[in-house]
């Protein structure tokens, strides 16, 4: 039996292939007894007992209850041992920032949540996230963190884990996300963009259909996330899906990242804010005409609330950003052509009224082909959707992607998940 030094060196051995698939095999829940293994890999029992004892003897399998006897003698089921390390989902938004811990495989233990505001730049936001974190381990055993995940609202080299000219996001630009939690908690880290992590969380969903999707968030900002086969689709470097950055035809208005005529400036939540201060400046009838004149801060929920109350200047600011979004969406559909387009952040939590529009649009504009198949749906409005999704990321790098460059030390390390090892 190959002892770790082998392991280590002989990454490409039948045994270490063997091995790597069984174990994941077991934290699938694909085969989950010794019988089955065999069957699925058609490797002999002799060889199944080995990699198994071997699996166990390194700490990530163990014997569970006894399997249904199909008329011989029951077998015993295996269980991935989830509870050995953590998972840390750090999803920080234009104006919140979300804590989730979880075990391995994605129960959430933990969490918090918090407003901030992203221009408050790196280093306070991520002193005050790392701060959450460190609160929600102290909570539970000394469990190491074997994975951090976090999401930002901007551009992001997944390579590097640095945002790259984030509008939004003043003071970010190139900062080294990924080496501040590498060093506090001594784990890979990995950072993408925070609709990434919600297009992960959909594709969760439907893992064993190679689903191709696209997630739209239509909040302050706009921006979408591509799944494509399963796999995300991020481009070459990180830029993928930031439709919110596309011109539309026409459009004058000045957008935050300094261009004109985005769709962001057209039909993100910020532009409908400023559009219904100036209709109401302009002597347009509203409910939000009070906040305006009590000189309250009126904000896009106060928007979508408006709308959900039948508010007449709230419902043609939504219906006239699900137009242009969809819009952007049908040109996504044609180029894409995805099976499923699912809509979420605060402006299409108005439901109906945002999702009646952005298929109307996209049936319109989109050839019949492309959307013969297409579901168009909103999301489940869950606030722990960015959680979920970054376990769905965390387990596909560690599991997925990099397990044969540290399992043989037992659990990843930095080092070794990012090649660095002898």
């Amino acid at each position: 039996m190959a002892n770790v030094s082998t392991l280590r060196f002989g990454a490409q051995t039948d045994e270490v292939t063997s091995l790597l698939r069984i174990v994941n095999m077991v934290r699938s829940g694909e085969a989950v007894t010794r019988p089955e293994i065999g069957r699925v890999t058609g490797l002999g029992r002799g060889v199944v007992a080995q990699r198994v004892d071997r699996a166990v003897e390194m700490g990530f399998l163990e014997d569970a209850e006894y399997a249904p006897s199909s008329g011989g003698r029951a077998p015993r089921t295996l269980r991935f041992r989830a509870e050995r390390g953590r998972i840390v989902v750090c999803a920080l938004g234009g104006q919140h920032i979300h804590i989730g811990v979880t075990d391995l495989d994605g129960a959430i233990l933990d969490e918090a949540h918090r407003a901030w505001d992203i221009a408050s730049g790196p280093e306070e936001t991520l002193g005050t996230a790392t701060a959450m974190v460190d609160a929600l381990l102290a909570h539970g055993e000394a469990t190491p963190v074997w994975a951090v995940v976090v999401g930002l609202p901007g551009p992001v080299d997944f390579e590097t884990g640095r945002p790259v000219a984030p509008p939004i996001m003043p003071g970010w630009n190139g900062f080294d996300v990924r080496g501040e939690f590498e060093r506090r908690y001594a784990a890979p880290v990995w950072v993408d963009n925070d609709v990434n992590l919600l297009a992960a969380g959909e594709r969760a969903r439907h893992r064993d259909e190679g689903i191709d999707l696209i997630y739209c968030k239509v909040g302050t900002g706009i921006g979408a996330g591509l799944v494509s086969h399963g796999r995300l689709h991020r481009g070459v470097n990180g830029a993928a899906g930031d439709m919110g950055h596309v011109r539309v035809p026409g459009a004058d208005q000045v957008c935050r990242c300094g261009k004109v005529g985005c769709l962001e400036a057209v039909a993100g939540g910020w532009a409908l804010v400023r559009d219904a201060r100036a209709a109401i400046d302009g002597g347009a009838s509203s409910t939000l005409a009070d906040d305006v004149a009590a000189e309250n801060d009126l904000t896009l929920e106060r928007i979508t609330l408006a709308a959900a109350r039948g508010d007449a200047l709230a419902i043609s600011l939504v219906q006239a950003s699900a137009r242009q979004v969809g819009e952007a969406i049908a040109a996504l559909v044609n180029m894409f052509n995805p099976s499923r387009i699912v809509i979420g952040g605060a402006v299409a939590s108005t439901g109906e009224l945002f999702l009646a529009e952005v298929r109307q649009r996209v049936y319109e504009l989109s050839l019949p082909l492309a959307t013969r198949d297409l579901v168009i749906k909103t999301s489940e409005n869950d606030t722990r959707e960015p959680v979920r999704g970054g376990v769905d990321l965390a387990q596909e790098q560690l599991f997925e992607v990099t397990l044969p460059r540290w399992f043989a030390e037992g659990r990843p390390t930095v080092a070794a998940v990012h090649g660095l090892t002898g």
